[in-house]
């Protein structure tokens, strides 16, 4: 390897963590900088869905043993649209996995598992609650991770496309009864998407997307009426009983980086780009964007790539899986949050695919567990209707390796 390779990252989050870790494996010197500190880093409430594409990443960086057991899986995903009282529901064996068809875990555990190792890592570097942390002397590689309104790519005069959309996100645990603890849902309503994901122990993280105006009046609603609410917008089979965290608003948006990369520096996270949080792809297109500089990082510490060359090429490498996965969420939200009287019959005739063939199950779940430029994996086997996909060369420049943010990323 080339020896003294070094990378700078301005940002502490879930992302940057994981990216200091991800070039310390590879074989590069890393400092790691942020201004809030450890127990504010770790301090935040709110939970992620993982898939299978960021369970890859953990156990390439040797993760993923520590942290399963802090992690829920989820063996049944249900997606209903609520409009045409449409349901079909996803299983391990759509994805050819005898396990999960993913995972809730909560951010705590996730951030004190990234912040031991990385304390322990002796390539790494801590410049933790430092209000103006000590510049790094002409790093080899500058990472951007401090989140969607990145100071970072803000210094690069680096714009970015931005759309706001009119609905907000409400996010709150609750414990309810009816549900099962390995079960999953996507609900898509009118006034948006609503996610159901489970934590254990009858606890549920809700992710529930509606009109601005609404979410601020339920996040100001007490308990017993905000459950009420509740009660009304979730399948019968679903029954809330008890408010376990304050409901938090946050704004719904699409974000794109007019680029990824400048000189010798990318941007990685949600300091690039943001998504609706519909299917749970933000925290997960974050960490494709780690594997994919981990890949480029370990080929320039072999000396097979040159690091002058490397933000370019991750560049390059990421933008096919940004735009299809931005694309793919963007559409979702405009698809199945209306009751447009010609709309209605394709999303009709969409759930009667996905539930009469499994392989259109299969390529879906793809999608939404690896990501869009991962779909050539697999192509479906013709011929019976519940047959599934067989194995194919993964895509080149992205299947090389297998593979839901918030501030700081």
């Amino acid at each position: 390897m080339r020896p003294s390779l070094h990378a700078r990252i301005n940002g502490a989050g879930p992302t940057g963590a994981l990216t200091a870790l991800a070039l310390a494996q590879a074989g590069w010197l890393v400092s790691l900088h942020d201004p809030l500190g450890p127990e504010a880093l770790r301090g935040r409430e709110r939970a992620y869905a993982f898939t299978h594409s960021s369970r890859d990443l953990l156990e390439r960086l040797g993760l993923w043993g520590d942290l399963q057991h802090a992690l829920v899986p989820f063996r049944r995903l249900r997606l209903q649209d609520v409009a045409t009282a449409c349901r079909v529901s996803f299983s391990p064996t759509d994805l050819e996995h005898a396990g999960a068809v993913g995972w809730i875990g909560s951010h705590r555990p996730l951030m004190a598992l990234l912040l031991r190792r990385l304390g322990q890592h002796p390539a790494v570097e801590l410049a933790l609650g430092t209000a103006a942390p000590v510049a790094a002397s002409d790093p080899d590689l500058l990472v951007a991770a401090d989140g969607p309104d990145s100071p970072t790519r803000r210094a690069l005069g680096i714009g970015q496309w931005s759309h706001r959309y009119t609905q907000a996100c409400l996010t709150v645990q609750v414990e309810m009864g009816g549900g099962h603890d390995d079960e999953a849902w996507e609900l898509l309503r009118p006034e948006g998407p609503f996610a159901v994901l489970p934590l254990g122990e009858r606890r549920f993280q809700l992710v529930w997307s509606a009109p601005a105006a609404r979410c601020r009046q339920l996040e100001a609603l007490g308990g017993p009426a905000f459950l009420d609410r509740l009660a009304g917008a979730l399948p019968d089979e679903l029954q809330p009983e008890a408010l376990l965290a304050q409901p938090r608003r946050f704004p719904a948006a699409l974000q794109l980086a007019h680029r990824l990369h400048r000189g010798r520096t990318v941007l990685v996270g949600e300091s690039a780009h943001r998504c609706h949080p519909v299917g749970g792809q933000g925290l997960n297109l974050c960490w494709r964007d780690v594997a994919v500089l981990h890949q480029l990082a370990e080929q320039a510490a072999r000396g097979t790539l040159s690091p002058r060359r490397l933000a370019a090429a991750y560049a390059r490498r990421r933008w096919p899986d940004l735009l299809l996965t931005l694309l793919a969420t963007d559409l979702l939200v405009r698809l199945f949050s209306n009751r447009h009287p010609l709309v209605l019959p394709l999303r009709g005739l969409a759930f009667g695919v996905l539930s009469r063939f499994g392989w259109s199950r299969a390529l879906a779940l793809r999608v939404m567990t690896q990501g869009p430029c991962r779909l050539r994996q697999t192509l479906p086997a013709w011929g019976d209707g519940d047959q599934q996909l067989s194995p194919a060369p993964a895509l080149s420049g992205h299947g090389a390796l297998p593979a839901p943010s918030a501030r700081p990323e």
